[in-house]
């Protein structure tokens, strides 16, 4: 292996957060829509989107260094990469991308050195009425979280209604499941089982607008609501927003609504053993800047899991980045 340059590393590190922003404003700008199979000159895309040609032309050219577009002569053309960035995309993470260029992120993170100091969530400095109260406040940012989010449950939905049989289950609960798409997806691949949305109320109204013979929807908060009866009850990407305190209490109050014969599938990224770069560890540092969450070990679930009533079974891991922990009733 080459060996690596400890200057070159600082200074990448120091200046990493470049190459993010020049992503983020041709998210915004929408530059990936109006690029289409012909090659153009950033002169063409800049009158297309309303930008500088030489501004446009320095962004493009670096981020095409790391593979989002492609340069050839003064033209620019797509790669697989930069073809995400398209609204219409059956993939696209255009809104992903514009999720973290949002003043919400991105003033969160100016003040990250609160939280190494306090261990506090960013966004007690930098939005002090709370994140999900900012997002209700400013309706644009907050189609672009849910379009964001989306975009995370369509990539994993299909992996986990395939690694697990939800078949034995008369009614599935999907507990701050957002819009629902991992619940569709395992309605779709359970056709005798019944589903129950449980979210916040404004998020329901977003959902019920595709419409499900088999969903009911209900109501509710986390921290002061019941829970409904069901058979399974799905917790994806909720415990690591949480700290220990909250995640237990979420935990013990599935435990209260729980049969004795219910299953807890609690689907997140689990927090490797590897060494190395993962993207469950960059997840990790943004749980805890916004919310005071974590991303948790296998280990640390199986405690926190025993601790709140439940017994872990087993890790069932997906094809996506995704695992699903299965608990039973203890």
């Amino acid at each position: 292996m080459p060996e690596v340059n400890p200057f070159a590393t600082v200074r990448q590190l120091a200046a990493g957060y470049i190459v993010p922003r020049c992503l983020h404003v041709i998210a915004n700008l929408g530059v990936a829509d109006v690029l289409d199979e012909t090659p153009r000159t950033a002169a063409e895309l800049a009158e297309s989107v309303g930008a500088h040609p030489d501004a446009l032309w320095r962004i493009l050219r670096v981020l095409s260094t790391y593979g989002l577009f492609a340069l050839q002569g003064d033209q620019f053309s797509h790669t697989p990469a930069s073809r995400l960035l398209r609204s219409d995309h059956p993939q696209s993470m255009r809104s992903f991308v514009r999720m973290f260029a949002s003043p919400l992120y991105w003033n969160a993170y100016g003040e990250l050195e609160y939280t190494a100091q306090t261990e506090r969530p960013a966004t007690d400095k930098s939005t002090p009425n709370g994140f999900w109260n900012y997002l209700e406040s400013h309706p644009d940012e907050g189609t672009i979280f849910d379009e964001a989010m989306v975009t995370k449950s369509r990539a994993a939905a299909a992996a986990i209604a395939s690694s697990y049989d939800f078949s034995g289950f008369e009614v599935v609960g999907d507990i701050g499941g957002g819009l629902g798409q991992v619940l569709r997806a395992i309605m779709n691949a359970s056709p005798n089982s019944k589903g129950v949305l449980f979210d916040l109320a404004h998020v329901l109204e977003k959902a019920k607008y595709i419409p499900s013979e088999r969903i009911t929807f209900q109501a509710g908060d986390f921290f002061s609501d019941t829970f409904p009866t069901c058979d399974a009850y799905l917790l994806m990407d909720v415990i690591h927003d949480w700290g220990d305190e909250a995640a237990m209490a979420i935990l013990k109050a599935v435990r209260r609504a729980a049969p004795a014969h219910a299953k807890l599938l609690v689907i997140e990224l689990v927090f490797p053993d590897d060494p190395g770069p993962d993207w469950a560890k960059v997840l990790d540092v943004n749980m805890l800047a916004l919310f005071g969450g974590r991303q948790r070990t296998l280990s640390e679930y199986r405690a926190l899991l025993e601790s709140a009533g439940f017994s872990l079974q087993r890790k069932i891991d997906t094809r996506a980045e995704h695992s699903i922990l299965e608990a039973v009733v203890a």
